[in-house]
This record gives C-alpha cells, sequence and structure tokens, in this order.
C-alpha cells in the first residue's frame, strides 16, 4: 500500500470516529441515563414536540419550565411526560386537526401540564385526544379549550384524572369520554364550563371523587355530569353548583339521555353538596335507566328535586 493510500484511510477512520463521537455528544440525556429524555430551551429537544418524534417505549421525558406554542402525536407505550419543576404551558396549536397532544400510545402518564387554546375547525378540538389504551393525567390544568380531554372509544382502556384543574372549557366539553372500560375522577376543578357539560362519560364505569364541578357565575354549561349509556356510577364527595346562565336549568346528574347501552352494577350518589343557583327547579339526579339510583347524605340548596326516575333516597 502506497503512503498516500494509508495517509488517506487514517484521515478516513479519523473522521469517521470524530462523526461518531460528535452525535453521542449531541443525543440528549440518554448519556446520563437512557429511559429520560429532557425538553426545554437549553435543551437539544426544544418544544416536545421533537421529542416526540424520536421517543420510545418506556421512556420519561421532562419538560422544563416555559410556555410552548405547540402541539404534538406521542405514539410511543408506557411513557411518563412530566414537569418536574412545574409551570410548563403548552398552548394555540393542535396536531391532526385534533388537539394540542394526541396520544395514542397506551399506558402513558401525564403530570404537570397546561393545557389551553385548543381550537380546530369544527369546533372539536381538545387539550388531550386520548386515542391509546390507559392514560393517567395527573396535576394538570386545562384552560379555554374546546374540550379538556376527548377520549375516543377503546374497549378495556381505563382514564384517570387527579389533581386537576378544568377551566373556561367549552363548545364542548371538559372531559368527554367515548366508550372505554372506565373514567375516574379525584380531587379534581371544573369551573365555568361553556355550553355543553363538565363531565361526560359513555366508560362502562364512571367514578367521580371529591372534586368541585360548579358554573359559578358566568358558565354557562348544560349538564354537571352525564352518563348518557347508563352504566355503573359512583359521585361522592363532591361540590356541585348550578349557575343562573345555565343552558340546562333541569338536571344536574343525567344518566340514561341517548340509550342504555351500558350494563350497571348500580348507580350510587352520596355525601355530595349540590347548590342550585339556575333560575328554575333542578332534579339533583334525573334517570332514565332502569338501574335504581341510590342517593344517601346529599346536602342540597335551592330548588331541586332529590331525584326523577327510578331509585331511592336513603338517610
Amino acid at each position: 500500500m502506497s503512503k498516500f493510500a494509508r495517509c488517506s484511510t487514517r484521515v478516513f477512520v479519523g473522521l469517521t470516529a470524530a462523526v461518531v463521537i460528535a452525535a453521542m455528544l449531541a443525543w440528549p440525556a440518554e448519556s446520563q441515563d437512557e429511559q429520560v429524555i429532557d425538553v426545554g430551551p437549553d435543551e437539544f429537544y426544544q418544544v416536545p414536540s421533537e421529542a416526540a418524534n424520536v421517543v420510545r417505549d418506556g421512556y420519561t421525558i421532562r419538560i422544563a419550565p416555559g410556555d410552548y406554542v405547540d402541539c404534538a402525536s406521542w405514539r410511543a407505550n408506557d411513557l411518563t411526560i412530566i414537569a418536574p419543576e412545574g409551570d410548563v404551558t403548552v398552548r394555540d396549536r393542535t396536531c391532526e386537526g385534533k388537539a394540542i397532544w394526541v396520544i395514542s400510545g397506551n399506558d402513558i402518564t401525564v403530570d404537570g401540564i397546561t393545557f389551553t387554546g385548543a381550537a380546530v375547525p369544527d369546533r372539536n378540538g381538545a387539550g388531550i385526544r386520548a386515542e391509546g389504551r390507559n392514560l393517567t393525567v395527573r396535576n394538570s390544568r386545562f384552560i379555554e379549550n374546546e374540550n379538556g380531554i376527548l377520549a375516543a372509544t377503546i374497549e378495556g382502556s381505563t382514564i384517570t384524572v387527579e389533581n386537576s384543574e378544568f377551566m373556561r372549557n367549552g363548545f364542548e366539553h371538559g372531559i368527554y369520554a367515548n366508550r372505554i372500560a372506565r373514567l375516574v375522577v379525584r380531587n379534581s376543578v371544573f369551573r365555568e364550563h361553556r355550553i355543553r357539560h363538565h363531565i361526560k362519560s359513555r366508560a362502562l364505569v364512571t367514578e367521580v371523587y371529591d372534586s368541585i364541578i360548579e358554573d359559578g357565575p358566568d358558565g354557562n354549561s348544560s349538564y354537571l355530569i352525564e352518563a348518557p349509556n347508563g352504566g355503573t356510577l359512583t359521585v361522592r364527595g363532591n361540590r356541585l353548583q348550578k349557575g343562573p346562565n345555565t343552558d340546562n336549568p333541569g338536571t344536574a346528574i343525567g344518566i340514561g339521555f341517548e340509550g342504555v347501552r351500558n350494563p350497571s352494577d348500580g348507580i350510587l350518589v352520596e355525601e355530595n353538596v349540590f347548590v342550585n343557583d339556575g333560575p328554575s327547579r333542578a332534579a339533583f339526579v334525573r334517570n332514565r335507566s332502569e338501574t335504581p339510583a341510590i342517593l344517601r347524605r346529599n346536602r342540597l340548596q335551592g330548588s331541586v328535586e332529590p331525584l326523577v326516575g327510578p331509585g331511592e333516597l336513603v338517610p
């Protein structure tokens, strides 16, 4: 081999090694932790959508404080997407004509994110569009979107919402779950919804615990909670209020209004406070299913009919 050939080989090997090293240095968080990707203004991935495009199953995505005008489609499974330092807002863009975040992966946790400004031409935009199996949302806020969370029909899926806030959402719903196995809402706040319902659930099982659901003086929602296809329903320990501008003054909790298609292991509404500030007498529970609704130890204020339809009031 000539001296020129040997020199060229050494230069090529050296350049190749340099490129590999540069690529390794450029790849974020994996050099420190193979299961974490960091997102932020000072990180390799500066907005959530950049991380969503490359993330793999089982990762944690940590988002630094910031105001992100961005949308993302999350397709990997078993993700935790978290704002460990808080103060993260994603806003004013939608992906796939659906939502700020479209989540089609399974077993996803979203923690500490604020979603605002979701709007699409058909007026059905959401902060989160849930299209995978099993979603947990914690410590998050949904402000002035057309929907807060909109969940597709996914057999066997559970959606859990904890310690979260839904403010001034509408044209559609605060949470709208199509036919899934279970919707659980716990320790959350729904205020000043516009036009449709705070919570609408076609889930086989719907559970709402220890939450505040109120129109306030300016909200004009229809129902506070609706289970339009029946199913198993537990509403316990909540503070509920219909406001003077409600779009449907006659009902707070509606069951079976669109045909009872879900089997039921019971309807239990207990230990809630309901205040009717609406313009006329309201049914606290209006039950159009054949499953008796059991109402126990609820405190009702204003002009209220406790129960319309099958069921009983239990001291």
